[in-house]
Order: C-alpha cells, then structure tokens, then sequence
C-alpha cells in the first residue's frame, strides 16, 4: 500500500491519511526511533475505540503461534493490537551462525522443539522452503557458504535432517512450514476486523519476499538513520537527536542555550535513548529553571574516562584529524594526564603490532578480504589452539575481527616508529617546559600526517 519515513509518519495519523484497513504494519531502522513511532501509531489506533494492546517479545516467542492468534476472534471487545519487537521473521545471513549455535546448544540439551524453530529461522532468513529442499547434510560446503553465510560444521547433521523432515511432515496437512510462506498466506485471507498486527526490526533485507510483500500490501515506516562519518549522516543524526532531546525538554517545559546543544550531542554521540535519559537528568538538575546551561552540562553530563579514550583510539585509527583533536582536547579539559594518554595510545598501537605479527605467520594463514564469519570459525579458533597471545585473543569475537582488519592496513615498521614517537612525546612531556596539550597536538598531527617533529621524521612517516 505505502512506504513512509518517520517524519512523516505524526503528520499523516493527524490527517488520517493511514488507511484505517490496513492490518499490518512494520517499522524498522533505529530501535528508538521504531518504538517511538510504533508508539504513535499505536495511539492513533486506539484514540477513537476502546482495545487492547497484546506486547510480544520476539526473541522468546513461536511466530507461528502469534500467526494463530492474529487469525483468532478475540473474547475481548474492541481493537487488538499484537505488536511484536525486533521481530525474528525478518533476520539476515548476518545473524545466522549465533542461530545455528543456538539450534546445536538446543538439540544437546533435549530441546528438540526449540532446535526445530531455530533451524526453520535459518531456512526462513535464506528463503529456503522445507519440501523439497536438499537436506543439510547433503548440501555442498560452496553452496552452504553462500545460502547461510557461514562454513558448514564439520560434524554429523542427521539430527537437523530429521527435525526438519520431521516438521515438514507433520505440516503437509496444515500447510506450509515456512513461515514467509504461511505470512504471505495469512495476510492474503486477511484478519479479523479487530485484530492488527505492528512488527518493529532494526535490520530488513528489503529482496526478501515477505518485505516486497509488506511494501506491497501494507503499511512500511521506514526509521533508519545514514550511519557514517559523513556530513550528510552527521547532519541527519544532529537532527534527530535535537528532535529528541527538544522533545524530552518541552515535557519538562525546559529550553536549552543553543551554544550548549553542540556540546551535549558531542559528548552523548548518536544514542537516542541515552540523549533522552541525559537530557531527562539535566531537566531534574535545572530544578525551578527554565533554561538549561552549559555548566549544567558541564556538571550532568559528562565521558566516562574509558569511553572517551576509546573514542580517541577509534578517531586515530579512521584517520579523522578534526575528530582526534576534538577529542584530545576534551580529555585534557577533564583533567587526564598527558601521560595517561600515551600510555593508552601505547597499549593500542602494541596490540596492533601484536596482531600484525599474528597475520604474518605462515599458519594460520591470514587473508586481505577475510570476512567475520571466517575469522570467528576458522582463523581465531586455530590462533586460539596455537596458545600464543590467548590473552589477547579474549573477548567478542567480532570486536577482535575489526581490530585484526585495522591491523592490517599498517606495517610492522610504520607501527614500530609510531612507538618512537610516543617514547618521544613521553620524554618530553616529562623534562620539556612547552605546554603538555602543544606536545600531544604535534605528536598526533606527525602520527596521522607525517609532520610536526622534524623533516625526517616526515620522510619516516611515508612508512605509515
């Protein structure tokens, strides 16, 4: 029927311009933002008639029994609106691994039922029918690849074959098993006049059948945000954040400096929720004001340490200059030491040495353009049998994935002489009568641009 944005969204309820037939909804972008225009829509529906609202939380539910419900008369008079968050049905190649962990980590421990949804999620997000497909054991490890997104285990799959075989006999008499198919289905027969359906999701593969269906025959809000570094993402996020932070105010009847905005969305980054309950504490902090100030801000709403030096390690290793300096600055203005400083910078670009000399090995052997997937099922599991730098090699798999990605792009002695820079601006720092913040400016514009400390190491910095 219709594809919107967001914006236009509370516009078009006050008009009524929202088809008042159309049963199914979906949303999907930002999750806050979801919510929040499912929550309009939500009370768009209901101003006029009485009804319920019926919250599902996907990650605990049986789609097919929510389908069963949609199709049900309700006892319960008036509208009834099931609204299912960051709903399964929609899931993409990306998340396909952790589900079929989950369907293996199931079927050990009995949960014959539980493995037996998680494998038809899998089947459902690679737009896979059951009948007539080839089974899991038999399918080629290229063909595996490139339908899931991961490398076919290694181990016996007969356990898979024989729930899937075995649900798609038992719904050989009820219909299709899989559940685009049985949406696709249902949707056709429409519902109930009472019964309407909300879904929000953060991520769509918008090939998928069942969103060109939804875009099709029902109602699409799209709340996604450009993400990147860019100007137009930047300016798209700055404008959603002031729309939500003006938003939190005017609840409170509270204004803001203008020169304080700037501030506060530098400190909070693009995080609607967290720009709400900040802004929501400098309202209670105001107290009996009116006008929200900078030393307000100042005093409510500030970095945490670690979060700040993270942010300073992310800038450097994007190469973005304006934004490493930015944020340097703030961090002295917080009162971290120089010092502190270099030896975060150290510890970062030492693991990235690490990792470099890691990718350099002749076993395992590390690829240009390895994706994730192969990293955390292939590459880290043999590093982690190596034994070497285990500790190191601790955390999210993803996050070690990036970090090894960024590793890449530096060689050995380009990370070697930023080291020598560092022991350098160290030196100084400690015996040098020049201002500490001039020192950690020079050292950064050499590290990122090759000038700054003299003209050979200019000529040294071409090795970065």
């Amino acid at each position: 029927m219709v594809q919107i944005k967001r914006k236009e969204l509370l516009n078009r309820l006050q008009k009524g311009e929202i088809n008042p037939d159309t049963q199914v909804y979906l949303l999907f972008g930002e999750r806050y933002l979801c919510n929040q225009a499912a929550d309009q829509l939500q009370k768009a529906l209901l101003q006029k008639t009485t009804g319920a609202v019926h919250t599902i939380d996907a990650e605990r539910e049986d789609f097919g029994q929510t389908l069963a419900r949609l199709v049900s008369f309700s006892l319960l008079p008036g509208l009834q609106i099931y609204r299912v968050s960051d709903s399964r049905i929609f899931h993409t190649k990306t998340v396909l691994s952790t589900i079929w962990d989950k369907a293996v980590q199931a079927h050990e421990v009995g949960r014959l039922n539980v493995a037996e949804r998680h494998l038809q999620s899998i089947l459902q997000a690679a737009d896979i029918r059951c009948e007539g497909a080839t089974p899991l054991s038999e399918m080629p490890p290229t063909q595996w690849k490139a339908k899931f997104g991961f490398e076919k285990p290694n181990h016996s799959l007969d356990w898979a074959d024989r729930l899937l075989s075995e649900s798609t006999a038992a719904a050989r008499a009820t219909g299709p098993t899989n559940l685009v198919d049985k949406c696709i289905e249902t949707f056709d027969k429409r519902l109930p006049g009472q019964n309407k359906l909300i879904l929000t999701t953060e991520t769509v593969d918008k090939r998928q059948r069942l969103f060109t269906y939804l875009k099709k025959h029902c109602t699409v809000i799209d709340c996604s945000v450009a993400s990147g570094a860019g100007v137009t993402a930047q300016k798209e996020q700055k404008e959603i954040l002031r729309e939500v932070m003006l938003k939190t105010l005017n609840d409170f009847n509270k204004k803001i400096e203008p020169r304080a905005v700037d501030m506060f969305f530098e400190r909070v980054g693009f995080h609607p929720v967290a720009v709400v309950v900040e802004t929501e504490k400098l309202a209670l902090y105001a107290a009996e004001r009116n006008v929200i100030t900078c030393d307000d801000l100042q005093a409510m709403v500030g970095h945490s340490r670690e979060d700040a030096l993270f942010e300073l390690t992310d800038a450097f290793s994007k190469k973005q200059t304006k934004r490493t300096l930015t944020v340097l600055i703030r961090l002295q203005e917080q009162g971290i030491h120089g010092l502190a400083i270099l030896a975060t910078m150290r510890n970062f670009i030492k693991k990235l040495l690490i990792f470099k000399s890691l990718q350099m090995q002749t076993t395992p052997v590390w690829r240009k353009n390895m994706n994730a997937n192969e990293f955390q099922n292939s590459y880290l599991p043999q590093l982690l049998e190596a034994g070497e730098w285990n500790d190191l090699l601790k955390g999210h798999p993803y996050g070690l994935f990036m970090n090894f990605s960024k590793a890449s792009k530096y060689s050995i002695k380009g990370l070697k002489y930023w080291l020598e820079l560092l022991f350098q601006a160290e030196f100084r720092l400690k015996g040098s009568p020049l201002p500490p913040s001039l020192i950690l400016e020079e050292l950064f514009l050499t590290m990122l641009h090759g000038s700054g400390y003299s003209l050979r190491f200019q000529k040294n910095a071409s090795m970065i």
